[in-house]
């Protein structure tokens, strides 16, 4: 006759020197109690606790312990079970690592990717070009006009546009000096502006001959 107490204490002496506090597998505890014809029938198990553990994963655990129990029928089977379940837990724990891996990674990519289209800056269209222009030119305007107030505040007479231009005939730089001064970072190839002092604009000038613009209908 089968000493079934017997069998069940020497088996439990063996798992509590392998697992000397728990019986734990990476994240999860599982608890199990002998019956009376212990191993001719499965003991009854129970995921005790778990952590990190999604509910199909625990369902696969269960499966699995099932599965393992019938195959090991009047043999003793708790280290066994155990062993299964800590080999499912280290696959559960890779496909996490790949995820979380994977996840890492792209990420990485769409930093790259933003970083990429911060620094290669907005491409420069037709249609956004213009719309700078009519922006910057307003800007420009309204500082004149600021300045131009400022120095009728300050007691000095309003010039006219030739008196500016005449004052200042590098009206490209001076108006970058305005955004400068109003905070704005400006750079300017020169060499994009004709040399004012080309130009032959006097209107006193013996030579000037200006060009009469008319039909040929008398």
């Amino acid at each position: 006759m089968t000493d079934y107490a017997e069998e069940q204490r020497n088996e439990l002496e063996a798992i509590e020197s392998i697992y000397p506090d728990s019986f734990t597998a990476v994240e999860t505890t599982l608890k199990f109690t002998y019956v009376d014809k212990y191993p001719d029938e499965p003991p009854l198990w129970e995921i005790y606790s778990q952590e990190n553990l999604e509910e199909s994963d625990a369902e696969d655990i269960l499966t699995l312990l099932q599965q393992q129990a019938e195959e090991n029928l009047g043999m003793v089977m708790i280290f066994t079970l155990v062993t299964a379940v800590q080999e499912k837990l280290n696959t559960i724990v890779d496909v996490m690592k790949n995820r979380q891996e994977e996840e890492k990674r792209r990420k990485e990519r769409e930093a790259q990717e933003a970083e990429k289209v911060a620094f290669q800056g907005t491409v420069v269209t037709i249609e956004n070009f213009l719309a700078w222009k009519a922006k910057f030119e307003l800007e420009m305007a309204e500082l004149r006009r600021k300045r131009q107030k400022e120095e009728e505040q300050a007691g000095k007479p309003k010039l006219t546009g030739k008196q500016l231009f005449e004052r200042d005939h590098n009206l490209d730089t001076s108006d970058i000096q305005f955004l400068e001064d109003a905070g704005n970072n400006v750079e300017v190839d020169e060499s994009l502006f004709q040399d004012i002092e080309d130009l032959d604009l006097d209107e006193d000038d013996p030579d000037f001959d200006p060009i009469e613009m008319g039909s040929d209908e008398d």
